[in-house]
Order: structure tokens, then sequence, then C-alpha cells
């Protein structure tokens, strides 16, 4: 059966495609996922939402049919920014030779981020926190399932081309492999508190490199 519209329907469509229609669109998206990496999906409510994004609470229910529309666009905007600063890092990084033990810290900088001072450790944390939240629960929908594999199969092309820049023999099966080995370190640290993620993340792969990325001898040396 055709879905039939209103003209109220018409004019919230054709609305949300002006550009102050997309601009809002885009805050109250770019706020929804400020506050599910902040504190996961019970943090984002219509309320909580508009309230961030200096907007009245309607516009939530205006320029989406629902809390579960906006919360799919909130996990896919959250992908693009994550696979985006991926890119931007591996752009800067130079082609030579390194070693297993450098290209772990490569690695775990890339797939979990550096530890600088005690504030921001917090807030990375609680970021990590909300980011395996997010795979559990976005397992349990199709839409949202979908985008998470694409976000991890978009991590493992980026530790693909790290590897390669790094001198080694990479393939993507093995890159997945040390993304879905880091990903489970990570999630054991979280639980456990022994040690943190990154010490976890590296632990798990640093003597595993030199099998799953052997040295390419058609590489330049450093």
């Amino acid at each position: 059966m055709m879905r039939r519209y209103s003209g109220w329907q018409h004019l919230r469509v054709m609305t949300a495609v002006t550009p102050k229609g997309e601009r809002r669109r885009y805050a109250l998206i770019s706020a929804a996922a400020e506050l599910l990496r902040e504190g996961g999906f019970d943090a984002v409510g219509h309320r909580a939402v508009a309230r961030r994004a200096g907007l009245p609470l309607a516009s939530t229910t205006y320029y989406f049919s629902s809390l579960d529309d906006l919360i799919v666009s909130a996990v896919e905007h959250i992908g693009m920014l994550e696979v985006a600063q991926l890119r931007a890092r591996i752009t800067d990084l130079s082609r030579r030779r390194r070693s297993a033990e450098t290209i772990a810290d490569i690695l775990v900088e890339l797939l979990v981020g550096s530890q600088e001072n005690p504030e921001s450790d917090r807030q990375a944390t609680e970021q990590l926190i909300s980011r395996y939240e997010r795979y559990i629960v976005c397992s349990r929908q199709s839409v949202l399932r979908d985008i998470q594999r694409r976000i991890l199969h978009q991590r493992a092309d980026a530790v693909t081309e790290a590897i390669e820049r790094s001198g080694r023999i990479a393939r993507i099966e093995m890159a997945y492999a040390v993304v879905c080995m880091v990903d489970g370190a990570v999630m054991a640290a979280l639980a456990d508190d022994l040690q943190g993620p990154q010490a976890a993340a590296r632990a798990a792969i640093i003597d595993v490199i030199d099998m799953l990325a052997p040295l390419d001898q058609r590489a330049v040396s450093a």
C-alpha cells in the first residue's frame, strides 16, 4: 500500500530540506551524537537533545519521525566522525619500515586513543564505554547493525593502510583480526581495571604483528 502524506507532512519534508531546516536537523543530530558518546543510549531523549542543540523541544519531533530515527542518524554521524579522524591520521603517517613495537603503538593510538592527562583519560574512557555499548545495542537492530558493520570494516581498512605504510604486507582479513583483538582487549580492560585500555590493546597485538603483518622485503627501509 502506498503511504499517503497529508499537506502538513509534506510541509515538514519541504522545510527539512531548506538551508535553515538542514542546519537545525544537523544541530539535533550533532547534539544527539554528543549525548550518545557521553552517556550512552539512555542519555538521548527529546528534551536533552533539544537543550544541547539550543532548539525548541518540538524541533526533535518536527525533523525526525521518532526518537529511534534520531538515534539512527546520531549513530551514523558518530561513525562518520570516527572514520574521518582515522583517515586524517593515516594521511599524516609517513611511509617507512617500522618495528612491531612501533606499529603496535600506532595501531593503539588509532583504534583506542592516546593517554594524555587524568581528566582527558576519564572522558576517553567514557567514550570507549559508549562505543562498546553501541556495539551491543546496535547488534539487536538491523539498521544500526549495518551502520556498525560499515564502521568496523572501515576501521579494518585504516589498519590495513597503516600496516602498508609501515613497510609490511597487509591483508584485510588480518587487519580485521587485529581490530577484533583490540576491541576484545579493550572491553575486558574496561570491566577488569587491572590495566588501562591502551596497555591491554597493545599487549593483545604486540606479539602477533610479525605473524599477521610480516615485513615486506620490497619496502624501503628506514
